[in-house]
């Protein structure tokens, strides 16, 4: 018996409806429109929430629907284009309920059937008119099958009771108004208390006795949910007969025994520890008990019961089966008849050709026979076991009806297409990424969920039409930030939530994570696209101070970059560092130098060769590694030393370190003692040398006069007339070098025309020479195919 639900009071116009009415519509019809905007879940829930007293989420699907309705967002998939209360529909009830266009859906599924009804007649030895009868068309959503004479007529309402309901503004549209009266899911023997709605039915509400799974606990349950568990031990005899069930109160056959024991194969021989759901098992010894005859052994694997009589009494024939024998004993091979085997051979053509012989016949038939390949277009004669197939490639198109075969030797079965189909869908969004098919594609299985600011009130819209919805009108208060801290969270209605803004600064952290904003508080531009409202948003300022990060590992340089968030980038800065001994500079990354310790940073200042500095008290260089600080024993010097007489006529080699201690032991001072005058007097003169000082004074003397009467005679030329020599000489020399790059590049350029004209000619020869002998190829393969 059904009842129709009683019709609210009608409310004035609302002035913010968001349905979109036909711009000929009459003004009464955009009347209507906005009534729909009315929430219209308590009118369509209310017997189930009555009978069950709570809110089954089963119900969300239906809501979702009927938010999407209120918000005029309902799209066909096919086609993607909103529908609209007055449109004919159909709607999937097998798995996903969506709803669609009925011509679309028409058009859907005579395509659908028509290209399997083609496909099938190509493929199978049917005619095109039992094909067309066993033709199947699916949803475009969930892809579930339907026969051809499902394909929809009429335009029925959601329970399927009423054909063309009319289009009013006080009901669900599409929606007949009355008690759904659907079969509920379970086979439970109660419908559906909703009012006609869209989507699935929810969950049974009446209350039932009914027990758990093991049936040890009798509870009073909602019929929907009234298969429970009672959490406790199953407790339920298994399979064995022996054991029960230890598992928690579950749903289905409980699982095999897996208590442990010690059981015997099937022939008695072997024991093993095995679980109880394996105690009847095989080993795998053979049998070998002995048969009735009493002379031949059992040659069964393991099994149970009486091993039966000897295989080898009674009556019996030759190998070939022709000829019989009776009364044979069982020990005795029955003899060879002589005439032709004839058993038929594995081809199933074609019969033994050898005498009647003990064992199997060939495995392989050599009877010589005339085969065509699959496709036809061959013919040869082979052996029986041997295949035949051409070369030939296939050039039928697929079924897809854009790529060929290309299979070699194919039978006209052609394989269906192996590419994907990656066509642009109608979302302009997303590509098909189904096989390469023939017809439209399916339609995009993404669907984009369009929310309110709050979250709360959503829907879902078919991929493609979400740049075209609104979002939901949202009745429930929600939490509004503010657009800066210093105002507290105040709630509003999230359909007429708005910015607010206090008169102080701003206060946001920046970008640069280091610094906040100075100006008055505004409207951010994330705030703006998150609340969706169409309000001039500005962005906080930026910041242009320079980094003033300090830099660590004590890296004296400052950061380049302009203030940043984050860490700064490692200094690339290049520093110079000399070696201990000053003879080589280093070039280090500051990063790289100060991340190392003392001992590391004064390892890689040396330069790994000699010292190169001078010992303090002598002219010999420290003959040391590079190292850093002071040379060590400079007294010890061990280098050899030329010592003179006070005229230096005499000398003599001494060390160094016995030269420093005579000075020292003469009271010297070390460091006063001029370079030119190290090793000076230290042997005494003798006879020999007053001689040779008296002889070599004349001659310095005659040295000197030469030297100053001889003229300058290189200041008589002057500097200018030297610079234009040289000018002239270098520019000689550079047209020189001119004239022969000159006659180089143009030897270069013949040599290269010459060599691509060679390579050219060579080539064009070469390629004639190729195609003249695949030619020849092409005629001999001919020839002995004729052959």
């Amino acid at each position: 018996m059904t009842s129709t639900a009683p019709r609210p009071s009608l409310p004035p116009p609302s002035s913010d409806s968001d349905s979109d009415a036909d711009s000929d519509s009459t003004p009464t019809a955009a009347g209507a429109e906005s009534l729909r905007h009315n929430d219209l879940s308590d009118s369509i829930f209310r017997s189930y929430i009555e009978l069950s007293g709570v809110a089954s989420p089963d119900l969300s699907k239906i809501r979702s629907f009927l938010t999407s309705s209120r918000s005029g967002a309902l799209s066909c998939l096919i086609c993607l284009e909103r529908i609209r209360s007055s449109d004919p529909t159909w709607s999937c009830s097998s798995r996903c309920f969506a709803v669609f266009h009925l011509l679309c859906i028409q058009s859907w599924a005579r395509q659908a059937c028509d290209l399997a009804a083609a496909r099938a007649a190509t493929r199978l030895p049917i005619s095109a008119s039992q094909a067309a009868a066993n033709s199947l068309w699916n949803c475009p959503k969930c892809r579930v099958d339907y026969s051809r004479s499902l394909i929809p007529k009429h335009y029925l309402c959601f329970c399927g009771k009423l054909q063309d309901p009319p289009s009013d503004p006080w009901i669900l549209p599409h929606s007949c108004g009355e008690i759904c009266d659907r079969p509920l899911k379970h086979n439970c023997g109660h419908h559906c208390l909703l009012l006609c709605h869209p989507g699935p039915c929810p969950s049974c509400p009446k209350l039932v006795k009914s027990r758990c799974f093991c049936g040890a606990v009798e509870d009073v349950r909602r019929c929907g949910f009234k298969n429970f568990s009672c959490n406790g031990v199953c407790s339920k005899l298994l399979d064995c007969g022996t054991h029960r069930c230890g598992e928690t109160c579950h749903d289905g056959e409980c699982p095999p025994c897996r208590a442990r024991g010690i059981y015997r194969c099937q022939c008695g021989k072997v024991e093993e520890e095995k679980q109880c759901c394996d105690r009847s098992f095989q080993c795998d010894a053979p049998c070998e008990r002995m048969l009735g005859c009493g002379k031949h052994l059992c040659s069964k694997g393991c099994h149970s019961g009486d091993c039966g009589q000897c295989p080898l009494q009674g009556k019996r024939t030759c190998p070939c089966g022709k000829r019989i024998y009776q009364g044979m004993a069982c020990d005795v091979a029955s003899p060879l008849c002589g005439a032709t085997c004839d058993k038929m051979l594995s081809c199933g053509f074609h019969s033994c050709p050898e005498r009647c012989h003990r064992g199997p016949c060939i495995e392989t038939c050599r009877t010589v026979v005339t085969k065509s390949c699959r496709c036809g277009s061959l013919k040869k004669e082979v052996p029986c076991y041997q295949d035949l197939v051409c070369e030939r490639k296939c050039q039928r198109v697929r079924d897809c009806g854009r790529h060929g075969c290309k299979r070699r030797c194919c039978d006209g079965d052609c394989l269906p297409c192996s590419e994907v189909c990656d066509r642009r869908l109608r979302c302009k969004n997303h590509k098909c990424p189904a096989p390469c098919h023939r017809g439209p594609c399916a339609p995009c299985p993404v669907m984009v969920i369009i929310s309110c600011a709050c979250g709360e009130t959503h829907f879902e819209v078919p991929c493609g039409t979400e740049k075209e919805q609104k979002p939901p009108k949202c009745p429930k208060p929600c939490s509004i930030t503010p657009l800066c801290r210093h105002a507290p969270i105040c709630k509003m209605i999230c359909s007429d939530k708005a910015e607010f803004s206090c008169n102080n600064l701003c206060g946001n952290l920046l970008q640069c994570g280091n610094h906040y904003c100075t100006k008055t508080c505004h409207a951010l531009k994330s705030q703006f696209s998150s609340l969706g409202q169409r309000r001039r948003a500005e962005s906080c300022e930026e910041c242009d101070l320079p980094c003033q990060k300090g830099r660590q590992l004590s890296c004296p340089h400052p950061c380049p970059r302009p203030c940043h968030p984050g860490e700064c980038p490692p200094c690339k800065v290049l520093i110079k560092r000399s070696c201990h001994c000053g003879s080589m500079v280093h070039v280090f990354e500051c990063l790289y130098y100060n991340s190392m310790s003392k001992e590391e940073q004064m390892t890689a200042r040396s330069c790994g060769g000699p010292c190169h500095r001078k010992l303090p008290y002598c002219t010999h260089l420290c003959p040391e590694r590079c190292h850093p600080g002071q040379c060590p024993a400079p007294e010890k010097c061990s280098k050899k030393v030329t010592v003179r007489c006070g005229c230096q006529t005499l000398k003599k080699e001494w060390l160094c370190q016995d030269v420093q201690a005579a000075y020292c032991s003469a009271g010297t001072d070390l460091k006063d003692i001029s370079k030119n005058q190290y090793g000076m007097g230290f042997l005494p003169c003798n006879s020999d040398c007053r001689s040779k000082v008296k002889v070599a004074e004349p001659e310095l003397q005659h040295r000197k006069s030469k030297i100053v009467e001889e003229p300058d005679a290189g200041n008589h030329v002057s500097k200018r007339r030297k610079r234009r020599e040289r000018a002239k000489e270098t520019k000689q020399i550079s047209r020189l070098q001119r004239i022969t790059a000159a006659m180089w590049r143009l030897f270069l350029v013949v040599t290269l025309v010459l060599v691509l004209t060679a390579a050219m000619y060579y080539g064009y020869k070469g390629l004639l020479w190729l195609s003249d002998w695949m030619n020849e190829v092409e005629r001999q393969r001919i020839r002995y195919q004729r052959i």
